[in-house]
């Protein structure tokens, strides 16, 4: 019996030797392949080309909006010509806010104003790549209508001016890439969209409907588009 305990201490495993700190980690692959370490996580991908183009063209975009929703309150008597104004001015100031900040820190400077001569509206091209901007000879004319005639041509641009930002918004759903500028073109699309019924229903209550037809340059006020209520 006392031989017994040499024979079984002899056949015992040997203790596995401790792990080393450096050792390398092998992740097995499938069979006939050669092992590799794991996959490393992807980065987050940052924002591309067309994150700060949307940035930089709708910044002045909005800035025009602005410019056009301050001139409502001096020159319309209709309090949903006001709301409208109100609501472009508490919506759109914000969002530049936001955009010129995260072109910032991207180290880019925001785009200083809008340029109304990028396009030509006789030739439906309506400046921005199409996107709705207002022409210097189409602001003038707003500036300087009042009463009913400003009703009409304002919400025939700013309907126009809208429908511009919406389509911006869907180019960036469709090529842009970071997370804080998709969030921004989707409200853009949702809120804007919202607006755009809310100012044809208006136009319906007008008697005006000049959007409706889809006319690229707005009748001047005074002459095309007048009712018997406007004739002195």
């Amino acid at each position: 019996m006392l031989a017994v305990a040499p024979v079984l201490a002899a056949c015992a495993p040997e203790a596995a030797p401790p792990a080393r700190a450096d050792a390398p980690v092998i992740a097995p692959g499938a069979p006939g392949q050669s092992e590799s370490p794991p996959a490393r996580p992807r980065a987050a991908e940052g924002p591309v080309a067309a994150d700060v183009r949307f940035a930089e063209e709708m910044i002045p975009h909005h800035r025009q909006a602005l410019e056009m929703a301050g001139l409502a309150a001096a020159r319309t008597g209709d309090p949903l010509v006001t709301a409208v104004a109100d609501r472009v001015v508490n919506g759109q100031r914000p969002e530049i806010a936001v955009m010129e900040s995260w072109l910032r820190s991207l180290g880019r400077t925001p785009p200083p104003a809008h340029d109304h001569s990028t396009g030509d509206h006789s030739t439906g091209d309506h400046g921005m790549s199409g996107y709705g901007m207002a022409s210097e000879e189409e602001l003038t004319r707003l500036r300087t209508a009042r009463g009913r005639a400003f009703d009409t041509l304002f919400l025939t641009l700013m309907i126009r001016h809208h429908e511009g930002a919406v389509g911006m918004a869907a180019l960036e759903l469709r090529r842009g890439r970071d997370r804080a500028m998709r969030t921004m073109a989707q409200d853009v699309v949702s809120g804007q969209q919202i607006e755009i019924a809310r100012m044809r229903g208006i136009e319906r209550r007008l008697g005006q409907g000049v959007s409706d037809k889809c006319c690229p340059s707005p009748p001047v006020p005074g002459t095309a588009g007048r009712d018997s209520s406007d004739t002195a």
